[in-house]
């Protein structure tokens, strides 16, 4: 007999003899009983159920679940509707003994097994952790909000408890035939809060989609005009966009340099400087100078790659997760789409992170200390906050000025997916934005995010290792360095992501902590990442008592590691 590593194995008959007669000098490798695996042996002719079983508890010690005997299917072997006992022919499945750091799910870490969320706690800023392994649970505030994601706060009860009417309602209809109440109610309701910089909008389920479709419709604005040439879209250096393959080209991060070779090419997705005033702008600039220099080089890259092949410019409004939350200088907004204009490109502004009230407006660009100072982009695409994290949703803005080339054209939008306007999708995603701006909660994130960023500032003033504190609203970063002078990072084998991430989370809080703030390389094809940043973003709701722990969990962790790494 054989046992084989696969889902069906067949042996002769006789199996059990064969293996009582076998099993003291049968080694677990001769047998094939490794962990983690799938067994099915048939052909156990004239055994009883009862003497396949005693077999199975014979090598107990090597299986975990013996899940049926059966004959021609997954049912115990009952034979002309007899309660037969025993199994002519019959198959045994088993599973053997599973390696419990085995991880099924395909995502991050698959060596080991994350920590699991397994509910939530307090007021709902609190998640409940259990640790697969062990079974132990923690509960820990959520600092983050997921990923910038939950602007309710986890398990908000008011949707929550709407989500059943809302499924009853809902029926899938596909765009291209029908449109829904739901999407249209939410479209609506987000033009209305726009001060009438945009006059449609539409939904897919991810941030990187969102940024695809934008790519598009740049593309087919200028098509419609008659300029088929326009394929180019200019964007910045230690940016994100996404992980999609149009996404991932028009950002900077990490993994791209793998993975170039089925990305766009360089050509297509020329680049611009950072945004970054804490490392680029030179002792003694201006504010003004430096507005100044990022504005030539945008001008400038224009020129270099032929304006007139250039569809648009993609940018973050207040930078995310690559480098923590640099905001541009009063100015740069305004000159940026000055150039898009001179030069018939569209600014595209991403504001999946860091828009619809993360940094306490509506549409962060209507910030006036450093948005754009009347109007908005012609397109703009969001995300996360829109459906908190309760569905999968996000979407592009479009202005009147592409929405009516494409009316006076081909009068249809180029593209579709299955999950475009999404009917479930909207109608939460019109119930929380309702609720947010019901609650005042936009104003909570201004003003309480302005109360933390400066006790934040105020705790570390005298932190050696706290280089920068920067962001806007609640959407807040420091940068770490080694030495506040020189702004030198700590070496990439401190990893002081993780360092932060442990520390934080012994304190019981939970921060988006990353490396590569300060760019990144690879050395005989190993990565190293410069700099690291840990990132704040709570729901809109958190209080200042939450803003009190927050910082009391940032100071403590920070100045730690100013004792243990200076």
């Amino acid at each position: 007999m054989k046992w084989r590593s696969c889902q069906l194995v067949c042996s002769g008959p006789g199996w059990h003899e064969e293996y009582q007669a076998d099993r003291r000098r049968a080694s677990d490798e001769r047998a094939g009983l490794q962990s983690g695996r799938v067994w099915i042996v048939d052909s156990f002719e004239g055994s009883s159920l009862a003497t396949l079983r005693r077999s199975c508890y014979q090598i107990k010690p090597k299986i975990n679940n013996i899940w049926s005997c059966m004959q021609g299917g997954l049912y115990w072997p009952y034979l002309a509707g007899q309660q037969y006992k025993r199994a002519k022919g019959s198959w045994l499945l088993f599973n053997m003994t599973v390696d419990k750091n085995h991880h099924y799910l395909f995502q991050a870490k698959v060596s080991d097994r994350q920590l699991e969320c397994i509910g939530t706690a307090k007021d709902g800023q609190w998640l409940v952790l259990q640790d697969p392994k062990t079974g132990e649970k923690k509960e820990i505030y959520d600092a983050v909000s997921g990923a910038a994601v939950c602007s309710l706060k986890h398990g908000d009860n008011e949707i929550l408890s709407q989500m059943n009417d809302f499924a009853k309602q809902s029926a899938y209809t596909f765009c291209v035939a029908f449109s829904n109440t739901a999407a249209e109610d939410l479209a609506e309701f987000m033009c209305s809060k726009s001060e009438g910089c945009f006059s449609s909008a539409m939904f897919v389920c991810s941030g990187s989609e969102a940024n695809e479709q934008a790519m598009r419709y740049a593309v087919q604005y200028h098509i419609e005009k008659g300029d088929k040439e326009r394929y180019k879209f200019i964007s910045r250096t230690s940016a994100y966009h996404g992980y999609l393959v149009g996404a991932l080209s028009i950002g900077d991060n990490p993994m791209k340099p793998l993975l170039k070779k089925m990305l766009l090419s360089d050509d297509q997705v020329p680049k611009i400087s950072r945004l970054m005033p804490y490392r680029d702008m030179k002792p003694g600039m201006s504010e003004e100078e430096y507005c100044k220099m990022l504005l030539d080089n945008l001008e400038q890259t224009f020129v270099d790659n032929g304006p007139e092949k250039v569809a648009g410019v993609f940018m973050e409004t207040v930078s995310g997760s690559s480098i923590g939350n640099s905001v541009p200088p009063k100015g740069y907004l305004d000159g940026a789409r000055a150039i898009c204009e001179k030069y018939g490109a569209l600014l595209i502004l991403d504001e999946v992170m860091c828009g619809l009230g993360r940094c306490g407006y509506p549409f962060t660009f209507m910030d006036p200390e450093y948005g754009l100072s009347t109007g908005g982009p012609d397109l703009l695409t969001f995300g996360k906050t829109v459906g908190a994290g309760i569905v999968p949703l996000s979407g592009v803005m479009v202005a009147p000025k592409v929405v009516n080339a494409i009316k006076e054209g081909s009068g249809t939008v180029m593209g579709y997916q299955t999950y475009h306007s999404h009917y479930l999708n909207c109608t939460v995603g019109l119930a929380v934005q309702k609720k947010i701006y019901r609650d005042n909660l936009i104003e909570n994130v201004r003003e309480v995010g302005a109360y933390t960023k400066a006790a934040l500032q105020a705790a570390l003033k005298d932190c050696k290792v706290a280089g920068d504190v920067r962001g806007a609203g609640n959407f807040i970063s420091v940068e770490l360095v080694k030495d506040r002078a020189t702004k030198e990072s700590f070496p990439f084998e401190n990893n002081m992501a993780k360092v932060l991430q442990e520390k934080t989370f012994a304190r019981s809080a939970h921060f988006m902590c990353i490396n590569g703030c300060n760019g990144y390389e690879y050395v005989d094809g190993k990565l190293v990442q410069h700099g690291t940043h840990i990132t704040m973003a709570p729901a809109f709701g958190y209080s200042r008592e939450d803003a009190d722990f927050i910082v009391q969990v940032l100071a403590d962790t920070l100045f730690e590691i100013e004792r243990e790494y200076l």
